[in-house]
């Protein structure tokens, strides 16, 4: 079990999802009571179980459990927390409410893509979650965990259902997939490298960036990434973002290269932006660890640019 502790009574926690470092969800702990931001999948429930009981944190402390989106890495655990946390809410975007209440379309879908035998290694078992215990939280809507507040903002660009938590405590942003990915090896001493997430299917590029000065507005100080950890904010990191996505819709659109050319063009696009980061990288190895990313990234660019072409 892998979790850090952060200040402002907030738990970074490995969600155990594909391997140790690649997503997380956390913590949270005022006054009493509990709130748990992003879920990771069914396996995440047992870590959350353990975190609970060295904390000595009774179930029933937990008020909130906040997806910022149902994508099954950031969601696919809600339904099994939610059973198990007798007084707790769930708080989501409007437009992600039924896919927590009936998860069968997320499941068949990713179950399209991966097979049933991986489905399982990856997300479990996706529970619903009973519609009642369901709270579709509006732009600008607030909440108070033991009178701290909790500010809900619709950020679209990754996802049409996706939001972000502003915590005025720590005065920092639960961003889910809007703030990029900063895996523990884009920590570099000189500044802290992000790849933007134009996958799966709703990548917005204009949203994007709307969402970005949206966050950039309440003056953070701090992101916390679900994929992955606490990140210091800093206008820099976010125009390096802004720059990526420009540069990705370029590549997408001239000449309208295919799967595996987009997928290479970004890769070498990228590893050209990290060699001012990863001074003595080695560029295998680096492209090594954005490969991933790069072939989801390219996917999702795919979906936009025939989007784009059919209107």
């Amino acid at each position: 079990m892998a979790y850090t502790s952060l200040a402002n009574g907030i738990t970074c926690i490995d969600a155990a999802y594909v391997r140790e470092g690649m997503a997380c969800f956390y913590l949270m702990e005022e006054g009493g009571e509990c709130a748990v931001l992003e879920t990771g999948t069914s396996h995440s429930a047992d870590v959350l179980w353990q975190v609970l009981h060295e904390r000595g944190i009774a179930r029933e402390q937990v008020r909130y459990v906040i997806p910022t989106h149902v994508h099954l890495d950031h969601a696919g655990g809600a339904g099994a927390m939610m059973a198990a946390l007798p007084h707790a809410q769930l708080l989501v975007h409007p437009r992600g409410a039924r896919h927590m209440a009936d998860p069968e379309k997320l499941v068949s879908a990713a179950r399209a893509v991966y097979g049933e035998e991986l489905f399982h290694t990856l997300y479990g078992e996706v529970k619903p979650v009973e519609v009642t215990r369901i709270r579709e939280m509006a732009d600008g809507e607030s909440v108070t965990l033991a009178g701290r507040p909790l500010e809900f903002r619709h950020t679209r660009g990754h996802a049409e259902h996706h939001l972000c938590v502003w915590d005025e405590v720590s005065r920092g942003w639960f961003s889910g997939d809007m703030f990029g990915v900063s895996y523990p090896w884009c920590r570099f001493p000189a500044a802290d490298f992000l790849l933007p997430s134009t996958t799966p299917s709703q990548f917005d590029p204009g949203a994007f960036i709307a969402s970005l000065d949206l966050l950039g507005s309440y003056a953070p100080r701090r992101m916390y990434l679900t994929h992955y950890g606490e990140l210091a904010y800093s206008a820099a990191s976010s125009q390096l973002l802004v720059r990526q996505i420009e540069a990705y819709c370029e590549l997408a659109t001239t000449g309208s290269p295919g799967a595996d050319l987009l997928q290479q063009q970004l890769s070498e696009y990228t590893l050209a932006l990290l060699q001012g980061f990863a001074t003595d990288g080695k560029e295998n190895e680096l492209r090594q660890q954005i490969s991933f990313d790069m072939q989801l990234n390219a996917q999702g660019l795919q979906i936009w640019r025939q989007r784009e072409a059919s209107k």
